[in-house]
């Protein structure tokens, strides 16, 4: 017995150094844990909450006086992000000046390689005043560019397509403004739990992922403006 303790113990260490890097590498998960507050039935309880400001001014569709406000957190290279976009512009032709979308970068670096790229994509061309024209291109080709070892030229050609100054967008996607703005996100979204992406925040309080589909994201929408109107 006491020739096999010192091996006994070798492995015991082991293991557990093996245990604790893997805690250290997991992959983070793409899609929020559960909220506390409400639940699937009624995801609308609970104080609403307000955290930290982001990037100011935000990229916003709709006014900001619409009595239902959506905010979301995303990743452009995650795939559920990828299957809510549609959804989320759906929503912004049905409900119209009734709805105001407001998009915050959330990208879940390193697991997905290419999101802080993308993000900064997006908020190159938002320094020209096409943020929302790259932020579509971007989730609707999510397929053509996520597996690629490259990205920066995909993202070049959509800045030429969209008509940007080409050298700008260069300058701009490694400058000090778009890092700040992403920073700005993330601290916001630290603020309010984001632990994944797509997690949404419906006048401030967290909706369900599994709500998100437009057949049950659609009546909480609309019972935030109803209930603005008996106000």
């Amino acid at each position: 017995m006491k020739r096999i303790l010192p091996f006994l113990i070798i492995l015991i260490v082991l293991g557990a150094a093996l245990g604790s890097a893997w805690f250290l590498v997991r992959p983070i998960k793409q899609t929020p844990a559960a909220p506390t507050s409400g639940d699937a039935n009624n995801p609308q309880q609970g104080q609403a909450i307000t955290g930290v400001p982001g990037a100011e001014p935000p990229y916003t569709l709709g006014p900001a006086n619409a009595p239902a406000k959506l905010e979301e957190f995303g990743d452009y290279q995650c795939p559920p992000c990828g299957l809510f976009h549609p959804i989320l512009k759906q929503m912004h032709q049905e409900f119209g000046d009734k709805l105001q979308i407001t998009f915050r970068e959330n990208p879940l670096a390193p697991a997905h390689q290419h999101a802080l790229a993308a993000a900064s994509a997006a908020e190159a061309a938002g320094m020209q005043g096409k943020y929302w024209e790259m932020h579509d291109r971007l989730y609707e080709h999510q397929k053509d560019w996520s597996d690629k070892f490259d990205v920066r030229p995909i993202f070049e050609g959509y800045a030429t397509e969209l008509g940007l100054d080409l050298e700008k967008y260069k300058r701009d996607v490694a400058g000090e403004a778009v890092a700040q703005r992403i920073f700005q996100d993330g601290k916001r979204g630290h603020s309010m739990g984001v632990k994944g992406t797509p997690t949404v925040f419906l006048n401030g309080r967290e909706v369900p992922f599994q709500s998100l589909p437009a057949e049950t994201l659609r009546p909480l929408i609309q019972k935030e403006i109803d209930n603005a109107g008996k106000q």
